[in-house]
């Protein structure tokens, strides 16, 4: 049986055969790289990269109770997401525990499109559909129609500029000219996704990467975790509840927009403040890549797990980079250890924004 990650990446083949002649190596719907992963490693840190994103997968929402429907499933106000404005979003179940991440964004059409990680795009979709009942809205894969890439760098948004004419400006902003929408993102350079179909990617691609080097998804996904931005993957499903993932201090949660599946304790978590975990960026010098759901260990919790990891990819340099989810106490004792309580040492790094407490409102 294929895996969900080969079934929702449904890569056209126009576009894959493109991105082989561009040098790339695929497995399972993903570019894994374009010859040389370290170089391409280091370029995210410091150069202009490019990549094919299609190791992360789209829905789409249309039907006049499409905006209805999804307010009342997911953790942000989807009111606010139009073709100007993209937003965070967390899928959760009645306990307030995720599903899912997603990246919703409008294009210049009546519909509203889901991103999240292809491994989970089709229990996902499957799950969404139990809800519909009667509601208007039809709920569907829309990959095969939309190619994604991501550019950035300290020169990507002059490029972008050049290319377009115009970039959005600020995180989340949202533009679509000529059927290529752009979303900007955040990371330690200008950032942005570019969404259209694989027509309209080609000379963009062909443009972009005569200075722009061509990288995999895992240096992509480092720029995720740079930025401070939670994923949900396979080994985290109902793990953690959006605040763990410090989802509210990055826009994806609104505490106003009324009732959706674990509303309430997602809720009473902010108002009474009770949070005792926050994710966290931190290295590991290690050969072996730490899989999401991998524990982590302290010595304030002896015989158990203190915290978990949500993603890690390769550090530019050696090692890994990544996200944890990490009881507060344990990270006072400045003595993380991965997969056991004598496994590697983490070294925690700075977040790129404030761990504020949850609020006492």
């Amino acid at each position: 049986m294929q895996s969900p990650a080969m079934i929702f990446s449904h890569m056209q083949p126009e576009w894959r055969a493109f991105l082989a002649q561009s040098g790339a190596v695929l497995e399972d719907g993903r570019v894994l790289h374009f010859g040389n992963p370290d170089a391409e490693r280091r370029a995210a840190a410091s150069s202009d990269i490019i990549a094919d994103l299609s190791h992360l997968a789209v829905l789409r929402a249309e039907g006049t109770d499409a905006q209805s429907f999804l307010q009342g499933q997911l953790s942000n106000d989807i009111r606010l997401v139009s073709e100007a404005r993209a937003q965070l979003n967390a899928y959760c179940n009645a306990k307030g525990r995720m599903f899912a991440i997603f990246l919703a964004f409008r294009r210049a059409d009546e519909a509203y499109y889901l991103q999240l990680p292809a491994a989970l795009a089709e229990t996902t979709l499957k799950r969404l559909r139990l809800f519909i009942l009667r509601a208007k809205v039809k709920l569907a894969a829309a990959d095969s129609g939309l190619a994604r890439i991501g550019l950035s760098g300290p020169n990507a948004e002059t490029m972008l500029k050049q290319a377009l004419g115009t970039t959005p400006a600020n995180p989340y902003d949202s533009i679509t000219s000529d059927d290529v929408t752009v979303i900007r993102l955040s990371g330690p350079h200008p950032r942005f996704e570019l969404l259209a179909p694989w027509q309209r990617l080609v000379p963009l691609w062909q443009t972009f990467s005569t200075h722009a080097k061509p990288v995999g998804a895992a240096p992509w996904s480092w720029l995720d975790i740079i930025a401070g931005i939670p994923v949900v993957l396979p080994g985290t499903v109902e793990e953690f509840v959006p605040q763990m993932a410090n989802l509210e201090l990055v826009g994806g949660v609104s505490f106003t927009k009324g009732c959706y599946p674990g509303q309430e304790i997602v809720a009473r978590m902010h108002y009474l403040g009770r949070l005792k975990q926050r994710m966290f960026l931190a290295h590991v010098d290690d050969t072996l890549a730490p899989q999401p759901g991998t524990p982590v260990f302290a010595p304030d919790l002896p015989g158990q797990s203190t915290g978990t990891v949500l993603d890690a990819q390769p550090s530019p340099e050696s090692g890994y980079d990544l996200l944890a989810v990490v009881h507060l106490s344990s990270k006072e004792t400045g003595e993380l250890r991965l997969a056991n309580s004598e496994g590697p040492r983490l070294l925690l790094k700075n977040m790129p924004y404030l761990l504020e407490p949850a609020a006492n409102t």
